[in-house]
């Protein structure tokens, strides 16, 4: 069990998620937007907040653990503070991503799906971002990065530390 309910303000979040839940209609179909709302709140899906919505979603657990690891998006483990999620699509990839992940890889001291050390950064792939002219594209957080090169990486890195006050 990960403990995600002795989280600092643990109570006002699952509240919120209570109350995000209840405001479904129908809550079979609202499998989706309710794991959306959990993972902001948290910041991850461990076991025992998949198993809560589950519950209180009336569904199998199995099906929220379905939908969980079928998306990319979702995550079953703890992030850091900054996601930089990689776009491995045709367009990013025919333009040289992969020379940036491994870039990314040898400045952070972690492979695709690690966290750093000290929890500022989770490098991921993922299949598209849905920017080809941009390509190859990187999105940190919510922060879209184009045309990226392996020389911009510092760069990327340097401004979230920044950003971080680290």
């Amino acid at each position: 069990m990960s403990d995600i309910f002795a989280q600092e303000n643990a109570l006002e979040k699952r509240a919120e998620l209570d109350a995000f839940i209840d405001s479904q209609t129908s809550k079979e179909d609202a499998i989706i937007s309710v794991l959306h709302k959990a993972q902001s709140l948290f910041g991850y899906l461990p076991s025992d907040l998949q198993l809560y919505v589950a519950r209180k979603l009336g569904v199998p657990a199995a099906r929220v653990y379905g939908v969980v690891s079928f998306y990319s998006y979702f995550s079953q483990k703890k992030r850091g503070d900054f996601t930089i999620n990689i776009c491995m699509g045709t367009a990013c990839f025919v333009k040289g991503v992969d020379k940036v992940m491994d870039e990314f890889s040898n400045q952070l001291g972690v492979k695709n799906g690690e966290t750093t050390e000290d929890g500022l950064f989770t490098l991921k792939d993922v299949r598209c971002i849905g920017a080809c002219g941009l390509a190859p594209v990187v999105m940190v957080n919510e922060k879209v990065y184009g045309h990226v090169k392996p020389e911009d990486v510092s760069k990327i890195i340097t401004a979230c530390k920044v950003q971080k006050g680290v």
